[in-house]
């Protein structure tokens, strides 16, 4: 005999408990690891300019630094957000993943 229960579709209520139960865990991993993320994309950012942009030093210009042209400052802004952007994102999905191996719940829907 198979057991009933095994085929029968979860109650809508409860799946939408469990869902609120997951985001509300992942809450504390998601901080952590936004700061990791944030530390990884800093670094990353200062590696991809210092390679495409020439000069003596590793960082963008600040949008209110006078020695620099408005060309310089616009272009570092750009790949600062194009690599923390992609950064997060992959830190975000990882950390989703992992979390989803751990508790069976994806914490995101």
């Amino acid at each position: 005999m198979t057991d009933p229960t095994q085929d029968a579709p979860e109650d809508p209520a409860r799946a939408k408990d469990r869902q609120r139960a997951a985001k509300i865990l992942y809450r504390p991993f998601g901080i952590v690891s936004g700061i990791v993320g944030g530390l990884v994309a800093a670094r990353v950012f200062r590696l991809v300019y210092k390679h495409l942009v020439p000069g003596p030093d590793d960082r963008a210009p600040k949008p209110l630094e006078s020695a620099y042209r408005t060309r310089q400052v616009v272009l570092g802004a750009l790949i600062q957000g194009a690599v923390f952007a992609g950064v997060k994102a992959l830190v975000d999905r990882a950390g989703a993943r992992a979390f989803e191996r751990w508790t069976g719940e994806w914490p995101g829907d």
